[in-house]
């Protein structure tokens, strides 16, 4: 059957549902999970220390790109998995060795080459899964796995296992996990020992955010108390100059928006996190067993006001954002405001001053009127007196009396026609 060209990106999106897929297990064994986070640049370093365990067990190593692998390395078998911000080891040893969590399974990896494993530790945890008695295990049965402290845990997978942990970390760095196999199938097992692994990797992932939280939450108090005064400040007119209002904001504006950038990302993975562990509980599909908290109950107790921390801390930081937006906003419109009564005052000043240069201007043109009558009527009369001696009989001043109102009504004509062609062309240059 022939079909149309394939999407880029189609079998690798048909694969992902199949990563990562638990080992199958069989009681008695032993596990050691470890979670590191590793930086992009660190990736090649971590691929090559893998491929030299690889190489030195006669192993081939996973190819360019892989995101997963598993392989036997002598006694122990290794599942090394690539997620986003970190990589996580499982270590499986068959078999129990001696006291419970003696000898871990990590620890029949080659001398050194786990500490050298590139990356920060988040999570180490080490698990047992034996095979359960005729009889629910009492707390008093978990003593000789936890010692004297208080353990959590229940019926899982429908009743098929117990599983328990104190989620406390012991001196050698790990937690401690204990399953009790009842009636599991192996890839039951594999499944059941991955999700409380992945309980604790989520859990200690989604905490790395608090410590973030606890460092902005004074912070944020303080911004909020310094946004509510510049807030009173604009509402109330306090004589604070906008300019001393304007750089406050900015300063406010900075400050939540270098907190927002220092912190969103590791805020909205702890979000993504904490959703996988309630999820992960919620596949343990946990029955109570008397007298012993379940991990479910645990986490809602202990775990979720972490994250609702972190999540409050993350909300107020964006509340704040958008309320040095509005008092930005809020600012900006007194200042429009005050310009445009500067604006109209301008105008109303230069208004008056045209009109004070109108009048001004009136009263010139009626001098200058009378100056031109003046000079005019001047010449008239020595055209008169040149004309009387020429042997006309004219009177000159006579003559020059009556010319005066005649250049006086001819001068005031001329500078009416002047003022309504100016205002002619005045009113059709207007918009």
């Amino acid at each position: 059957m022939r079909l149309p060209a394939d999407h880029p990106e189609r079998y690798v999106l048909a694969e992902e549902v199949h990563a990562r897929p638990p080992e199958p297990l069989e009681a008695p064994a032993r596990l050691t999970h470890l979670a590191v986070l590793v930086e992009p640049e660190q990736r090649a370093r971590e691929a090559a220390h893998l491929a030299a365990l690889c190489d030195r067990h006669g192993v081939t190593p996973p190819s360019a790109g892989a995101t997963q692998f598993s392989a036997g390395f002598g006694p122990v078998r290794l599942k090394w998995e690539r997620h986003g911000e970190f990589s996580a080891y499982t270590v499986i040893a068959a078999g129990p060795a001696g006291p419970p969590f003696a000898e871990p399974a990590a620890a029949l990896l080659p001398d050194g080459w786990l500490a050298e494993v590139p990356g920060i530790t988040v999570m180490c945890a080490h698990a047992l899964l034996l095979a359960a008695g005729e009889q629910a295990p009492k707390e008093s049965d978990l003593v000789p796995f936890f010692g004297n402290v208080t353990v959590v845990g229940a019926q899982v997978a429908d009743g098929a296992a117990y599983a328990f942990t104190d989620f406390r970390l012991r001196d050698d760095g790990a937690t401690r996990f204990v399953i009790l196999d009842r009636s599991l199938t192996t890839r039951q097992a594999g499944r059941t020992a991955q999700r409380l692994f992945e309980i604790e990797a989520y859990r200690m992932l989604a905490m790395l955010a608090l410590p973030i939280a606890r460092r902005h939450s004074p912070r944020v108090v303080a911004i909020e108390k310094s946004l509510a005064l510049l807030t009173d400040g604009i509402s109330r007119e306090l004589g604070m100059a906008d300019e001393t209002l304007l750089t406050e904001l900015t300063r406010l504006a900075a400050e939540v928006e270098s907190g927002l950038a220092a912190s969103q990302f590791r805020f909205g993975a702890c979000r993504a996190y904490a959703e996988l562990v309630r999820t992960r509980i919620a596949d343990l599909r946990e029955q109570r067993l008397p007298g012993i908290q379940t991990i479910g109950e645990f986490m809602a107790r202990r775990f979720e006001p972490a994250v609702a921390t972190c999540a409050t801390v993350s909300q107020r930081l964006h509340d704040l954002s958008e309320r040095v937006s509005q008092a930005s906003s809020l600012l900006s419109t007194r200042v429009d405001i005050a310009r445009e009564r500067q604006n109209q005052a301008l105008l109303a000043s230069m208004d008056r001053r045209a009109k004070l240069q109108l009048r001004l201007q009136q009263t010139v043109e009626g001098l200058s009127v009378a100056a031109i009558v003046y000079y005019a009527a001047g010449l008239v009369g020595y055209v008169a007196k040149g004309a009387k001696s020429a042997g006309m009989k004219i009177d000159p001043e006579l003559l020059t009396g009556v010319a005066v109102p005649v250049l006086l009504v001819a001068a005031m004509w001329t500078l009416r026609r002047v003022r309504r062609r100016i205002a002619r062309e005045g009113a059709a240059h207007e918009p």
